[in-house]
């Protein structure tokens, strides 16, 4: 069980707004890149000036970020927008998305840079597993404990609690390795799972 599962509850909230940026010309691919370069562009306000006042952004728009990967979807979905591009960047910008809202966690006042770096890293060859799957033939693995939803929601809980209890900056090495393990974990999971889907 993780967060995707309630992925269609949320897309339901969404479609209002979908049938108007149909009607108004915007694409699938633009909300995707659009999505990339606001996450690269608060990652890199947050690397410059690593506050844990200004984390307290990263929650807002991490709720933002997954409204725009499911409108991205619906809209190459239902209105015949898939496209080899849109495909890759969808997965290369989740990717880059990630890393850029992530890594500046390691800059933070009491925080180690090791576990911050393993985790991103984890994160990134989660999404790989989950896409390799489709090389042996199988689906497009979501398995959890830790997918990306879930990675969004850990860490908008942790940069809201930095931004409003000073003290938990000293958690941040536990909570990482805590983040790394159950992403690798996932890793474990979606490769067994698309071994089992295609046996």
């Amino acid at each position: 069980m993780t967060l995707y599962d309630l992925k269609p509850r949320f897309q339901a909230l969404l479609r209002p707004l979908l049938g108007w940026l149909y009607r108004n010309g915007v694409t699938a691919n633009q909300v995707t890149v659009w999505a990339m370069l606001a996450s690269l562009a608060l990652g890199l306000a947050l690397g410059l000036k690593p506050s844990p006042s200004l984390f307290l952004l990263l929650p807002g728009f991490l709720l933002v970020r997954m409204a725009l990967n499911a409108i991205d979807g619906m809209l190459a979905r239902e209105f015949n927008q898939q496209s080899r591009l849109g495909a890759l960047l969808n997965e290369l910008g989740d990717v880059a998305s990630d890393s850029a809202l992530y890594l500046p966690f390691a800059l933070l006042p009491g925080a180690v840079a090791t576990p911050v770096i393993a985790f991103v890293l984890l994160s990134a060859i989660t999404e790989f597993t989950g896409v390799l799957s489709q090389t042996i033939q199988g689906s497009r693995r979501y398995d959890g404990p830790l997918g990306k939803s879930d990675r969004a929601f850990a860490l908008g809980a942790y940069a809201l609690l930095l931004a409003l209890y000073a003290p938990a900056q000293t958690w941040s090495p536990l909570v990482f390795w805590l983040l790394s393990g159950l992403s690798l974990l996932t890793c474990l999971n979606r490769a067994r799972a698309a071994l089992r889907e295609v046996a």
